[in-house]
């Protein structure tokens, strides 16, 4: 990669980013077409956030992607957000245009594209959100329009019930779950929670439950003991590497205004993931 004083710079903000694969599949993409761009992980401190975002800014960065812990909290650090990431009051790209900053997010449609890329459709589907994070905002503002049902559980009923107050004034599939109800009530289940990311943590839900009708997926990039467990109970499972593909790719679009190769950013993870 030739960096010179013309590169266009993006990259990512979060605290951690150590783990990151977003480099991997953007600098290929950016290769792949002979675009003078790059992409880099930024580590960023809650406590600095809102200078990290002055600094797109001063640095003249393309844009930026927003990881955890900042989804939220950079919102008003922006000149303007998009309606659907208004919305769903969280952020995870932002565009840079002569000092403008605009936020927008492409979870939710990267979720869904990942779901249409695997021939899974929530049509007329009942479906089970454990999480109501950010991650789980996204996705179900997307799943509410498609779903029969949408049903949504959270050990913090704060979050929960805002995030069901906020999508039933636009949808009325919406509900609130204090407790998590007999899983042969759905046909979709979702882990939009980080259960599942280290060694050790226990399942989201009762994998004793599931049966050959489920479908399950899980927002972790990696096969998790919850899709193991969906596996070995003979049910459909949908991991989170999908939606880390589309999410980026239609962040690409919106920084570059062109259609980037997907399968090339595809290998890049599959090759950093091993």
């Amino acid at each position: 990669m030739n960096i010179t004083g013309r590169t266009k710079i993006t990259g990512l903000f979060g605290y951690p980013v150590e783990h990151t694969l977003s480099p991997a599949m953007h600098n290929a993409a950016f290769e792949h077409l002979n675009l003078d761009y790059c992409y880099l992980p930024f580590l960023v401190h809650p406590d600095s956030l809102e200078k990290a975002v002055a600094g797109i800014r001063a640095l003249n960065l393309a844009g930026v992607n927003v990881t955890v812990p900042h989804k939220e909290a950079v919102i008003p650090y922006l000149d303007s957000t998009n309606e659907e990431a208004l919305f769903i009051g969280a952020v995870n790209t932002i565009v840079n245009k002569e000092g403008n900053l605009t936020g927008y997010n492409t979870d939710g449609r990267g979720f869904m594209r990942s779901m249409e890329e695997n021939d899974i459709s929530a049509e007329g589907k009942k479906v089970l959100i454990v999480g109501a994070g950010g991650a789980c905002r996204a996705i179900s503002y997307y799943l509410s329009e498609k779903a029969e049902a949408l049903c949504i559980f959270d050990i913090d009923s704060g979050r929960r019930e805002k995030l069901v107050s906020d999508l039933s004034k636009i949808r009325m599939n919406v509900s609130d779950l204090d407790r998590i109800p007999d899983l042969r009530e759905f046909d979709i289940l979702v882990n939009a929670t980080p259960l599942g990311l280290k060694k050790g943590d226990p399942l989201p839900l009762d994998a004793s439950r599931l049966t050959p009708g489920h479908i399950v997926c899980d927002l972790i990039y990696k096969r998790t003991p919850l899709l193991e467990h969906a596996a070995e109970r003979g049910c459909r499972s949908l991991d989170g590497l999908g939606m880390l593909l589309w999410q980026g790719v239609l962040a690409f679009e919106i920084w570059t205004s062109l259609f980037p190769p997907v399968d090339i950013m595809r290998n890049a993870l599959l090759e950093r993931i091993g």
